[in-house]
């Protein structure tokens, strides 16, 4: 079973991807900042992260680049999701080490054919 670890200071958000992914086999793990994820990407082995950009104390792109940078976490796909629909935005998520970026609100079959193919699943 493939663990996937939700980053978002919204309570409501955090729920809807969490119902979304359960709903189709994942395991969830939430944090509501990027610090809270980074100690608990260090305690636990995650296959993707779904990441707001937007979050106090330490944002997604900050978060994706600790993430990218850090010997002890293994690599997983990092996905940005964000309100902010910018091009400049998505060059700044994929400079930071995203490796795909999701304007939210985002409908569930298009969250979850992108969870798989990053996860190299198939059936999509």
């Amino acid at each position: 079973m493939k663990h996937i670890l939700i980053v978002d200071d919204a309570a409501t958000v955090r729920m809807y991807h969490r119902t979304i992914l359960e709903a189709a086999g994942y395991t969830v793990d939430e944090a509501i900042n990027g610090i809270e994820a980074l100690e608990k990407a260090l305690n636990k082995h995650y296959d993707l992260y779904l990441v707001d950009v937007n979050m106090p104390l330490l944002d997604g792109y900050s978060f994706v680049r600790e993430l990218r940078g850090h010997a002890d976490i293994p690599q997983a796909p990092a996905v940005m999701i964000s309100t902010e629909a910018k091009a400049s935005d998505q060059t700044k998520a994929y400079q930071a080490g995203a490796n795909l970026y999701i304007i939210k609100p985002t409908r569930p079959d298009v969250l979850l054919n992108n969870v798989r193919l990053l996860l190299g699943e198939s059936g999509i």
